[in-house]
């Protein structure tokens, strides 16, 4: 079993791909040397990026979706 859970995963956002992206891209900011924003027993970019997904410690995707205006700005 997979820990945090994909179910627990999936209620912070809105569809797989968003998931994926989001913790692709946090795992390679921890592989180029940010710091942990959660503390983890794990050294995997990959695990700690699911574990701060499910804490809430980065938020994935946008919430509201964005207007034609704000997009040409």
């Amino acid at each position: 079993m997979l820990n945090p859970s994909i179910n627990k995963l999936m209620k912070k956002v809105d569809s797989r791909y968003t998931l994926v992206i989001a913790a692709s891209k946090r795992a390679r900011e921890i592989i180029e040397g940010d710091e942990k924003l959660i503390k983890v027993d794990s050294n995997k970019p990959v695990t700690i990026a699911t574990y701060e997904i499910a804490a809430d410690a980065i938020l994935c995707g946008s919430s509201e979706p964005q207007s034609e205006e704000k997009l040409e700005q």
